[in-house]
Parts: structure tokens; sequence; C-alpha cells
């Protein structure tokens, strides 16, 4: 954070001799930065108007606007941003807040998306994200602490978990939050989500029109939405065609969770012929423990990722996928928080975007 400072200009008339200059330098009148009050005189506005103009134009006529910037322009007027945030009660500031360890951070692709998308729609607003890691234990309070002592203006929170109480304290402190993906603890909550369920049955109906008849799953953490309606998709997808629906292993969402649920099973399940798995990291991992054991992918085994993050086109062979949009969802999660903080009111129904397959080599 930098602080600006009023470079003063201090000019000497001319004189004869050093007392005519201190005497100069001692009487000659300071030059002062130009007052609010001074730019509302020369729009000819109310003081009350040239602030809301200064402040972001809400409930000021486009006459009255372009007249109080037009003073602005010719007096040279500088916002002080201390004033102006005590005026507004702002801090120009939105949280990214993650509670996850700093190695899932930095390991899983989802979260660039995320802090890429979320980054642009709050750059468009003139807005600065600031990352918060809230993990569990001491970091998680004192993470609360910050988001609700007027640090921030809101939040976008993303990566929820069935125990975690972050979201319920949040909600409950008045901050303004929109969550990206469906959180398990806050009822009529702010969301951008996309059909996970829909994603899940509509790869397995994939799988079961190619020929599969005995698919497994890798599937997310139990005390995570995408986790619990991942795997409820693949389900009914199952049920729906009459096929068992007893092969599940849970991951972590992590490329290591990922080979150690694949390795499970498949020592369980050794005669499945094709596996869902609920993340591309975790199925990067999954294609890797098939091979090892000897079977063909797609051939023996077919392979069946959710997300198309990038890291799909990479595997060996490259990955057959549900296509999770994170930069959009999260773009749009940034937009709907910005028209929060301009009084724009949202009804509590989550925006859903569609899933769609990518198809590639692995099934």
């Amino acid at each position: 954070m930098t602080t600006e400072g009023t470079t003063m200009r201090v000019g000497t008339a001319a004189g004869v001799g050093p007392t005519a200059s201190r005497t100069t330098a001692r009487t000659a009148p300071r030059r002062t930065a130009p007052t609010l009050r001074q730019v509302a005189a020369a729009a000819g506005v109310s003081r009350a108007t040239a602030s809301r103009v200064i402040n972001g134009g809400h409930l000021v006529s486009d006459h009255a606007k372009q007249a109080v910037e037009a003073a602005i322009a010719e007096l040279g007027f500088t916002p002080n941003p201390v004033a102006r945030n005590l005026a507004t009660r702002r801090t120009g500031s939105v949280a990214l807040v993650v509670p996850e360890p700093n190695a899932r951070l930095l390991s899983d692709p989802f979260f660039g998306s995320v802090i890429n998308g979320l980054s642009l729609s709050l750059e468009a607003a003139d807005l600065q994200m600031i990352l918060v890691i809230a993990r569990p234990g001491p970091g998680h309070d004192r993470a609360v602490r910050y988001l609700t002592t007027g640090q921030v203006d809101g939040a976008v929170i993303t990566s929820h978990h069935r125990e975690d109480l972050l979201n319920a304290r949040l909600v409950e402190a008045g901050l303004p939050c929109v969550f990206v993906g469906r959180p398990l603890d806050v009822e009529d909550s702010h969301c951008v989500d996309m059909d996970n369920v829909g994603g899940a049955r509509l790869a397995t109906e994939y799988l079961i029109e190619h020929g599969r008849r005995r698919i497994g799953t890798v599937a997310g953490p139990a005390d995570m939405t995408a986790g619990v309606d991942r795997l409820l998709g693949w389900r009914q997808a199952l049920e729906g065609a009459g096929l068992p629906t007893d092969a599940v292993v849970h991951g972590d969402f992590t490329a290591a969770g990922g080979a150690e649920a694949t390795r499970r099973l498949l020592a369980e399940h050794p005669d499945l012929d094709a596996i869902f798995v609920a993340s591309d990291l975790m199925a990067s991992t999954a294609l890797t423990e098939v091979a090892a054991l000897g079977r063909r992918v797609p051939d023996d085994v077919a392979v069946f990722g959710f997300d198309d993050l990038g890291l799909a086109t990479t595997t060996t062979p490259p990955l057959s996928t549900v296509i999770h949009p994170v930069e959009a969802m999260a773009v749009r999660a940034g937009q709907m928080l910005v028209e929060m903080l301009s009084g724009i009111e949202h009804a509590a129904e989550p925006v859903v975007f569609p899933a769609r397959l990518a198809l590639r080599d692995s099934a």
C-alpha cells in the first residue's frame, strides 16, 4: 500500500538582496489543494451531489455528473482515498476465501481458474482481490475476525466442507457473500454452481451407451458438495440402467488421493470395465494405476474425468471429461457481488451452469 502526498511549491518573487528573498519566501501564500466545497461551487451543485459523483455517481443526473466532472478536471481535484473510504464505508477490496491447506491451493488447477475469473470481474469494477486462506484451526478464527471487522467489502467463498462453520459465520455477521459451488451449511445463499449431478450422470450414461456394464467410481470427498452431487449423478445413471452401484471408493480431489483410491477400487472390484472419476486431477493418476496393472485404456478399462481445466489434454491417453466452467463461474460470482455492493438485490437462487462433455481417447 502506498500513501500519496501533496507536493507544494513555494515561489520566490523578484527582489534585491537576501533580505528581500527571505521576506518573500515567508509571506508567499501556500498553494493548497482544491477542496470538495470548491468543486461543488464550480459545478453549481451541492456538496452532497459532488460527493455522490466522486463516490460512484449513484442517484445523480447526467447533467450534474458532467458538471462535477468538468469542475474536477478544471481544478485538478484529487479525492482523498482515506476520506472517501470513510464517506462510503468501503475499502475497495474483496476477499477470495479458500478454506484449504496451501498445498491444495497450489496444486489444484481449480483454484487457479477461480482466481483468474474473479480477478477479471473485480478489475472491471475497480476492486482489489485479496486472497484469504482460512485453514482449519487458529487460522480459521483469524480469517473470520479479519473478514468481519471492516477490512473488506465482501467475499467470494469456494471449496465448502460440511463441518466447516466459516460460511455460516460470515453470513451471520452480515458480510456480503457469494459462493462458488453450493455450500452445505448455509440456506438461501447467493451462489454460482454447475450441474454436478447432471454432469456425472451424462458421463456415466455415455459409458453405458458405449457398452460398459461394470462401472465404478472414484468419488470426491463425502463432506463436499461436489463430491456428494457427482456421486449422486453416477448412481442415478447406473440405477436407471439397472446396473450395480456398489463399486465406490472416495478420494480427496488430489492426485495422490486419486491414485490410492483407484488402487483400492480395482483391488476390491477387479471386474470393472470403466471408472468415472470425480476430478481430472484424480483421474490423471487413475490412468497410471490402471496401466500399472497391465490393463489398457480404454480397451480394457475406460476412464472418464470431471473438470477439463487443462490437465485432461496432457494425460496419456487424453482424458474424456465433464466440462467444469470454473472461470466463467468465478466471473459471474464476482459480478454478482459487485451488484450486491452497488445495492442491487438478488434472489437467493443459485446460478447454475449446464453440464457438457469433452470427449477424448480415454473413454
